[in-house]
């Protein structure tokens, strides 16, 4: 099966994108105009207050967060290029790079997120730019010890993107009194926006090492795009915080304090420890998908060294699916969620089924993939495993928001990362590509374990809680 075969599958999807993305415009027009005739009979202007609150909280969050997104996506596909074929590594030093950051960011994870609930959501994502622009400027020099430093450092960046940025977005969008039907578009916008700079990422870091004929190129650019994030942070958001009570606002650098005490809270909270499950068993799924995708599919293709795999195309294909899961979820959210506090009790229920059914949809897309060996098929449980990445984020922000308490918002959220960094780098460490079939079956058999955890506690949780407060 050659390259016409995905030429006109990615054409496929992006007809399907075009069209969710035109119908949804249409009835978000069509929702607007309903809600502000509703909102004209009201005696105040609360909502109109609401509404343009709202539209400032997301071009302010959205422009940041592409910014950050493009900055990461830019550097993953010349990553294990640079290393291997520019810098000559040999293959077991690229993996211990790899795992140096895994284990950097499980390391430093509960600390990245006590601080930010300690000192501040957006002063720890004005590090995060720091940070991870110190890792550009680290890999381009070709020796162990700097590069182990620059992983390190590109480590913990990364559970500052997945921790901070989502933390600081929900106590903002709390502190506007917006209702959660308002901060669930915001995040279904986010993850559209990440599968649109991924797309357009991929596309320009391609150009650049075409034009350059070097492999480091790309970071170059995600550097300076993380400087200029530097300044939009600084002059566009306002601080917000966790708990400031008088035990952890005194804590020391360690955050021993806070740490203890949001252990804690996990700990007697069974649906906090199926949240965490659910997090560890889909993210590290996730992670491990990147390093499996193209050793899958190349097993199952019949294509020549002359005619290899058009993995841009793949890529691409595998964009746009994560771009309708996004829209998806924004249509099912749209339908079952309305801007009344009413919609506030319905919102946990409906994030906590459709958390369950994305664990087991993923789940069954990763087993089919390792049941068969045609390649078509594998291509399309691939794109159905992304499509629920689209779905995933802004369904376990939701949750996340919603579960989990302001003061200890970011601290848990990073806590949760603790395991799933562990279970990447440990299987990493036991050769994931060639053990790949074992890999996609744990993964799969986790996902649906998640499912499954996820329906009997937190939907139960969401369904007592809905009807205590009808009562």
């Amino acid at each position: 099966m050659g390259q016409g075969f995905y030429e006109k599958q990615l054409i496929a999807l992006i007809s399907c994108c075009a069209l969710f993305l035109f119908v949804e415009h249409i009835l978000s027009r069509i929702k607007k105009v309903n809600r502000d005739a509703a909102e004209a009979q009201m005696e105040d202007g609360g909502r109109a207050s609401n509404a343009t609150l709202l539209g400032k909280l997301t071009r302010q969050y959205l422009f940041v967060y592409a910014m950050v997104m493009s900055a990461d996506w830019l550097q993953g596909p010349y990553v294990y290029s640079l290393y291997r074929e520019q810098y000559k590594f040999p293959e077991r030093l690229v993996a211990l790079l790899f795992v140096t950051g895994f284990s950097s960011g499980a390391l430093t994870a509960p600390l990245i997120g006590a601080w930010a609930d300690q000192y501040g959501r957006k002063r720890i994502c004005l590090a995060f730019c720091v940070t991870y622009a110190l890792s550009c400027v680290c890999i381009f020099v070709p020796y162990l010890p700097i590069l182990l430093i620059g992983r390190s450092l590109g480590g913990i960046s990364g559970s500052i993107l997945f921790s901070a940025f989502e933390s600081w977005l929900i106590s903002a969008s709390n502190n506007a009194g917006l209702a959660d039907s308002d901060l669930s578009r915001i995040m279904g916008r986010a993850s559209l926006v990440n599968g649109l700079v991924a797309t357009g990422a991929g596309v320009v870091s391609n150009q650049l090492v075409s034009s350059t004929s070097n492999f480091g190129s790309p970071f170059l650019l995600s550097g300076t795009i993380l400087v200029l994030a530097w300044f939009v942070i600084a002059s566009s958001w306002k601080e917000n915080f966790g708990s400031t009570e008088a035990n952890t606002r005194n804590d020391s650098i360690l955050q021993v304090g806070r740490l203890t005490q949001a252990w804690k809270v996990a700990r007697q909270d069974k649906v906090l420890l199926i949240l965490g499950l659910t997090q560890t068993s889909f993210e590290g799924s996730m992670y491990l998908f990147v390093f499996l995708w193209v050793p899958s599919l190349q097993e199952a293709s019949h294509s020549s060294n002359i005619s290899p795999l058009p993995l841009g195309y793949i890529f691409s294909a595998f964009m746009i699916s994560m771009m309708l899961g996004s829209l998806l979820y924004t249509a099912v959210t749209s339908h079952y969620l309305t801007s009344s506090p009413r919609s506030n009790d319905s919102s946990l229920s409906v994030h906590a089924k459709l958390s369950s059914l994305v664990c087991a949809i993923s789940g069954l897309a990763l087993a089919a993939s390792v049941t068969s060996r045609n390649e078509r098929i594998r291509f399309w449980c691939f794109c159905v495993f992304e499509a629920c990445v689209g779905m995933y984020y802004p369904v376990q922000g939701m949750l996340r928001g919603t579960l989990i308490s302001n003061e200890h918002r970011a601290t848990l959220s990073s806590l949760f990362r603790v395991p799933l960094n562990v279970f990447v780098v440990v299987s990493l460490l036991t050769g994931v590509s060639s053990a790949r079939y074992a890999v996609l079956s744990a993964s799969s058999v986790m996902l649906g374990f998640s499912a499954i955890m996820t329906g009997l506690v937190i939907v139960n949780h969401a369904d007592n809680h809905s009807n205590s407060r009808d009562y």
